[in-house]
């Protein structure tokens, strides 16, 4: 027991779990798209790592030292980009990055988080964006509906846990548990439908048995069950893609 606590707080609660998950889901679409490099892996990672931290620590005694740190993740990114692409992919991370930050940053009046329903297909754009435009040479609209549905539909659950501690309407307080499910079951058939017309065979066969995992994922959730259960099982739905490709060529 005393084990899966430190696993808890040293892996999930401390962010990596979460960014992780996120740059595997960006590195399956390289892998289809034939860009993978290890400098975009490395500073996708720095990204989704200090801008979770970001969120999580920014109205805590930490946020200095988070600040801190975040300021050197950026030059180290920069540094990645500029070295091993160009400047025009430096734009590109710098407006993710500036998205991000609308998302939810306490000197803002209002931010994203704050605007009821927007939440949701706010974090699945910020992660389209980093799998169909930071990555590629051009914007690719498939990849950018593929991951804005089935990152819309992850985010859907969380919205469930959290629906008697949110303080904006969510949709699980508006339409009901039941119906905010059907919304992320329509948005996961969306998102598999268009990787079987758009992503080769074996990718768009790894991305269905990644849905088939989700939907039950899905289907048993519920405000009742533990932050371990969305934290762990929900969020591990993005890496999943990635998972079953690397199992489908090997094994």
């Amino acid at each position: 027991m005393n084990s899966l606590k430190v696993l808890k707080k040293s892996v999930i609660d401390s962010q990596l779990y979460v960014s992780l998950t996120g740059t595997l889901f960006s590195v399956f679409f390289m892998l289809e798209q034939q860009t993978f490099r290890y400098p975009t892996v490395f500073f996708i990672f720095i990204t989704y790592f200090s801008g979770y931290l970001y969120t999580k620590y920014q109205k805590t005694r930490h946020f200095s030292k988070i600040l801190i740190l975040n300021v050197i993740a950026g030059i180290v990114c920069a540094f990645l980009i500029i070295y091993n692409h160009n400047e025009i992919r430096l734009v590109k991370w710098f407006i993710i990055v500036v998205l991000g930050l609308l998302y939810n940053s306490f000197f803002l009046e209002t931010y994203i988080r704050k605007i009821p329903l927007l939440k949701v297909f706010y974090v699945g754009l910020v992660w389209a964006l980093m799998n169909c435009w930071l990555t590629l040479p051009e914007f690719n609209f498939p990849i950018f509906f593929i991951s804005f549905f089935y990152i819309t539909a992850l985010v859907l659950p969380f919205d469930i846990r959290d629906m008697k501690i949110d303080t904006v309407k969510t949709f699980p307080t508006i339409i009901g548990v039941q119906n905010t499910k059907y919304l992320a079951y329509v948005l996961v058939f969306i998102s598999n439908l268009l990787s079987a017309f758009y992503l080769d065979i074996p990718y768009s066969t790894a991305f269905f048995l990644s849905g088939t995992i989700t939907y039950i994922l899905i289907y048993f959730s519920g405000n009742e069950r533990s932050d371990a259960y969305f934290s762990f099982g929900v969020e591990t739905c993005s890496a999943l893609p990635f998972l079953f490709s690397v199992i489908m060529k090997y094994f």
